[in-house]
């Protein structure tokens, strides 16, 4: 690895892996991973079980994406955990030698292993005590790799099940470690608040040259476990969806200011550049691209910089990936199943400079450090879904030659009886070879 990407990722790992340049790992991973030297070889594809399609139960799939494989484009591995458990998130913890993903209904998380057999993962851990153990938190969503441990990111508690809720933090043998309420206004914990702290959670990624940890904020049980229509005609409950964005002392692990980003701000991207301090996260409900920066003074700030398709038909923006160079943010929007591409090359002044329609409906996109692969899935949530002929479950596959993306395969994963596919991770076998 260079000295340049070596100081961006922040960690020591990646020199036992060879040395070499990181060229095709997902650009959204934590800075404390080892990175995929190469080709990516699998995409596990975490998936929600569907009553009456297959086993009905959530599993992990491992899709073959070795070029030249007699298997390549194809389902060579399928693990059920048993239940439906409302699969969503997940991560590689920093050694990438497991795989933990979870259910946002049963709060139940499942440890994989990905590096005795990285072509077929092999169940090891089951979490089934989170709630307890975290001290009221409800639905653990993403895991995100600390150096020995995984920060667990909660979306609600078990008193009222709304959006009041926690970052978890475990070690990577499974031990609870530690319980960080998000700030609100009756409880601050030190923090500035701009104009309203909702305690509400979601994402959570960390700078670590600038010691600072931002986190944002998305909605509780009773909502995401309710079926979208009737949420959309409940006064009430779109009242319930986070509207802040949490700037925190990483290694204190306190908030230090409360950014009202009003529409449910999702997923957060760090730019990867030595000298960029600032991220990105779109809000589904207003359908914005924000940033939040690092000012002249060394102040932290957030502002909307960008509409993203037309938010008054509600795209709802959900997943984003920045390109390794900081240059290109693409967003994929779940209504009208279409991706676009962003330069914010000026990250103060984004241009929409592509867009593709992927299906009927669209939720995740990984893309490969060297920006030449994209992979898409297609499930937001199971009462959230399309119904019909619009319920699309697919994983698809991209070449991105730099002006047109060009398809090279799909997996329909009705037809093949495995359900509703969420977020994927890429392994291979080569990470481990030494």
């Amino acid at each position: 690895m260079t000295r340049t990407l070596w100081t961006l990722c922040g960690l020591t790992l990646v020199l036992a892996l060879g040395g070499s340049p990181a060229l095709a790992d997902e650009t959204c991973q934590s800075p404390y991973m080892a990175k995929i030297t190469g080709q990516e070889e699998y995409v596990y594809v975490w998936t929600l079980g569907v009553q009456g399609l297959g086993d009905g139960s959530d599993k992990l799939v491992t899709v073959d994406v070795r070029p030249g494989s007699s298997s390549y484009g194809k389902v060579v591995a399928s693990t059920s955990v048993g239940g439906r458990h409302e699969a969503h998130h997940g991560g590689l913890t920093d050694d990438r030698r497991q795989l933990w993903v979870s259910g946002l209904d049963t709060s139940k998380i499942f440890i994989f292993d990905v590096a005795a057999d990285p072509g077929k993962p092999k169940l090891v851990k089951t979490i089934d005590d989170f709630e307890k153990a975290s001290g009221g938190v409800v639905g653990p969503h993403g895991a995100y790799a600390l150096p020995g441990r995984m920060l667990i990111s909660g979306l609600s508690n078990n008193k009222d099940h709304g959006g009041r809720t926690a970052l978890v933090e475990y070690s990577n043998e499974g031990k609870h470690i530690a319980t960080h309420w998000m700030p609100t206004a009756e409880d601050s914990n030190g923090a500035k608040i701009e104009s309203v702290a909702d305690g509400y959670g979601y994402d959570a990624r960390v700078l670590p040259r600038k010691n600072v940890m931002l986190s944002t904020s998305f909605t509780g049980w009773s909502n995401y476990m309710m079926d979208f229509g009737k949420m959309l005609q409940d006064a009430d409950a779109m009242k319930r969806f986070g509207q802040t964005a949490v700037l925190w002392d990483f290694h204190a692990r306190t908030p230090k200011k409360v950014f009202h980003v009003p529409g449910a701000p999702l997923e957060v991207r760090w730019a990867w550049g030595p000298r960029n301090n600032y991220a990105f996260t779109t809000t589904a409900l207003t359908s914005q691209l924000w940033l939040i920066y690092e000012d002249e003074a060394g102040e932290w700030q957030a502002k909307a910089v960008a509409d993203i398709g037309d938010p008054s038909k509600i795209p709802l923006p959900v997943d984003i990936s920045l390109s390794a160079d900081d240059s290109l943010l693409w967003i994929d929007s779940f209504m009208d199943g279409t991706v676009r591409a962003f330069d914010v090359s000026d990250p103060h002044q984004p241009k929409q400079v592509y867009e593709k329609v992927i299906g009927k409906q669209l939720n995740m996109v990984s893309q490969s450090w060297d920006g030449e692969r994209l992979y898409f899935t297609t499930s937001l949530l199971a009462n959230w879904d399309k119904k019909g002929a619009d319920n699309e479950q697919f994983l698809k596959a991209y070449d991105w030659d730099g002006t047109e993306l060009k398809h090279r395969f799909s997996i329909d994963f009705n037809d093949a009886g495995l359900g509703r596919p969420h977020i994927m991770r890429f392994g291979a076998k080569s990470l481990y070879s030494n």
